[in-house]
């Protein structure tokens, strides 16, 4: 539970980066762009040391699931997400798109920690969709923060499976919340 729970917290750090775009003025989107863009490069990097080089870092022995030893680990496909997201979107459907994955994946993944289901349990997804659309609903029109919410929501609470490989939700929610926002607007 100590790893979830680390897991968690590091997933909830990545808020920093839209964050610092809403609250610090100096800061612009450009700037933003450029920040994901390197955490791309880097992650890419990393991922390169651990899966063809096999890097053993403590890191990514607390941090990645056992699933993940031998594939792409979540935080890359995180990273892949929000830098898509950040890159294709224009700041009002990308923030809350990269929050929603921030911040309410953290939420729903505790609250439905140790289950292995296709779907999620309702109150999990309620919570959910309630944490997404609180987050959205600052930056996006009440039919798109409603909608962004509802496609994250699928997005964290369904798992697809593809020839034995189970899609990620951390880079189906920032995707599916943005086109979801985009086109409402």
């Amino acid at each position: 539970m100590a790893n979830e729970i680390a897991r968690r917290l590091v997933h909830a750090s990545g808020a920093t980066i839209p964050a610092a775009y809403v609250f610090v003025d100096a800061i612009t989107w450009q700037y933003v762009q450029w920040v994901l863009i390197a955490g791309t490069v880097v992650t890419i990097g990393l991922e390169a040391l651990r899966l063809l080089a096999g890097l053993e870092w403590i890191v990514f022995d607390k941090l990645t699931r056992e699933y993940e030893q031998d594939n792409l680990a979540g935080y890359a496909l995180y990273v892949f997400g929000g830098t898509l997201v950040g890159l294709a979107f224009d700041p009002r459907i990308a923030v809350p798109a990269m929050l929603m994955l921030t911040l309410g994946d953290p939420v729903s993944g505790l609250l439905g920690s140790g289950e292995l289901r296709t779907v999620k349990r309702w109150p999990v997804l309620v919570a959910m969709f309630v944490t997404c659309f609180a987050l959205a609903y600052p930056f996006l029109p009440l039919r798109a923060a409603a909608l962004a919410a509802a496609a994250a929501t699928v997005a964290d609470g369904v798992k697809p499976v593809i020839a034995t490989y189970v899609i990620d939700d951390n880079i189906t929610i920032p995707i599916a919340a943005a086109l979801a926002a985009f086109v409402v607007l």
